[in-house]
């Protein structure tokens, strides 16, 4: 009995001082660009043992005002249409992403499917700060711990940070692409200009792809992203950004 209550104190206070070095990790970004995030060391990994090397990975860090801010808007009016106003996590947005879910697995199911298939992403789960807590910090797994962690480190970055700055950090660690990370590549990448100069119709255009960039980058002229592109480009004067 000893024994494993020994286990269980070590356990808890490895995972508290985890924690500690995650907040320390986060505070120190208020004042210090991070050099890279965990899901960019993951991604030159998976290219380097495929064999593609890092010659086509482009980013290039860029302060918040060099960043267009129509692509400010639009982002926020694609991701996470209520940022400036929660604290890290979005729980109207999540039930909201729950019910549509359900609704479409019945109407799947009444349309003859058994409903055991994987659910199409919904915009509105996951807001910008959860997205830049998995980023920066965490592996892609898809566990209850992970999704716990990432709550907390969620709640570490509003507390630390400023709306701002947690929007800069998103908008340069953010993949935009096969080894395209931040809002300079991209424009790039994308229009061959600097981020700073992207009209509306840009930035909205950029903005639809990151729920799927990898996937969306073969696909830039399909009906879906310019139907979505018009709908972000009405939406982003409704948005507030910091």
């Amino acid at each position: 009995m000893r024994g494993a209550l020994r286990t269980a104190g070590w356990m808890l206070t490895a995972a508290v001082l985890l924690q500690g070095v995650f907040a320390a990790r986060i505070a120190l970004m208020a004042v210090a660009d991070p050099q890279s995030t965990a899901f960019q060391r993951s991604e030159a990994w998976r290219l380097a043992s495929q064999g593609h090397g890092l010659g086509d990975w482009r980013q290039r860090w860029v302060p918040y005002e060099a960043i267009s801010p129509h692509l400010r808007r639009a982002v926020v009016a694609s991701e996470d249409a209520g940022f400036v106003g929660h604290f890290g996590v979005d729980w109207a947005a999540i039930e909201a992403a729950r019910a549509r879910n359900e609704r479409r697995l019945a109407q799947m199911a009444s349309r003859g499917g058994d409903g055991h298939v994987r659910p199409a992403r919904l915009a509105g789960g996951s807001t910008i700060t959860q997205q830049l807590a998995k980023n920066l910090l965490l592996s892609g797994e898809r566990t209850l711990w992970r999704k716990g962690q990432e709550l907390l480190l969620a709640w570490m970055l509003e507390a630390l940070l400023d709306k701002r700055r947690i929007l800069e950090l998103y908008l340069n660690a953010v993949e935009w692409g096969e080894g395209v990370f931040g809002a300079e590549a991209a424009a790039q990448r994308y229009f061959r200009k600097p981020a700073a100069r992207l009209t509306p119709a840009e930035a909205a255009r950029l903005a639809v792809l990151l729920p799927a960039p990898k996937f969306y980058e073969r696909r830039l002229q399909s009906g879906y992203l310019n139907s979505r592109t018009q709908t972000i480009l009405a939406r982003m004067e409704a948005v507030q950004i910091p």
